[in-house]
């Protein structure tokens, strides 16, 4: 019985039901007013949602054959976090001391995480943040360092731009990212020579995260292909 429930969570019409769920359940974050059918839709998917996550721990011992004890460790597996941040908004809203509705309104947006199970792209993507997470970790401490090193720079070459150090983190953060608002900006030659440096020294770190998650897709794309032509075929 128990094997049947997990061939059948696993079968593509229940993977299609469950993503259409998802995305009508984050529908109504696109209205501003709460229709009465957004209610029922919330209790709907909530239901399923509970469901979905119960019959899945039920059959742990099938999804980690691997593991020793499969039901203890799966409410700590990646997808199960996942599966329970999304019902977060649902128990908040149950909750009636709980005032803050917006906060709600925003958490329902974390059902969108749970596509990661459905889809095979998202599984292989982290996968790659999984297996390059050192080499992405220094790039993180890199930009980390490059943020906090010009903000220290142009909050002291521009005391007059930058009336906080935080105003002065927010303009790095901006041009390492290369968006450019001009809400602060460096009015000095000395300020704006600076600028350029860092402007330049930023296109370099913010590429780097780029090629080291295309390169790691790429031989995640590899090693899923060799791993089929491994696979023998199915009996007919």
């Amino acid at each position: 019985m128990r094997k049947k429930l997990f061939r059948a969570v696993e079968s593509a019409p229940y993977i299609a039901v469950m993503v259409l769920m998802i995305i009508v359940s984050i529908v109504p974050l696109a209205f501003r007013e709460n229709y009465p059918v957004f209610d029922i839709i919330e209790k709907v998917s909530t239901a399923l949602f509970l469901l979905d996550y119960a019959v899945r721990w039920c059959t742990a011992d099938f999804a980690l054959p691997e593991r020793k004890m499969p039901f203890v460790a799966y409410p700590f597996s990646a997808m199960a976090v996942i599966d329970l941040i999304s019902l977060l908004p649902s128990f908040t809203m149950l909750w009636d001391g709980l005032k803050l509705l917006r906060l709600v309104r925003i958490l329902r947006v974390l059902r969108a995480l749970k596509l990661a199970r459905y889809s095979r792209s998202m599984q292989m993507i982290a996968n790659v943040f999984r297996e390059q997470r050192e080499s992405l970790l220094t790039v993180c401490l890199m930009a980390l360092a490059y943020i906090l090193i010009s903000a220290l720079i142009v909050y002291n070459v521009e005391p007059e731009t930058f009336d906080t150090f935080f105003e002065a983190v927010y303009w790095a953060t901006v041009s390492l990212t290369t968006m450019g608002y001009g809400d602060i900006y460096p009015v000095t030659p000395v300020g704006r020579f600076f600028t350029m440096l860092s402007a330049l020294l930023g296109i370099a770190i913010v590429a780097l995260p780029a090629g080291i998650v295309t390169a790691g897709y790429m031989d995640e794309i590899r090693r899923s292909r060799e791993k089929e032509k491994e696979e023998p075929p199915a009996e007919q």
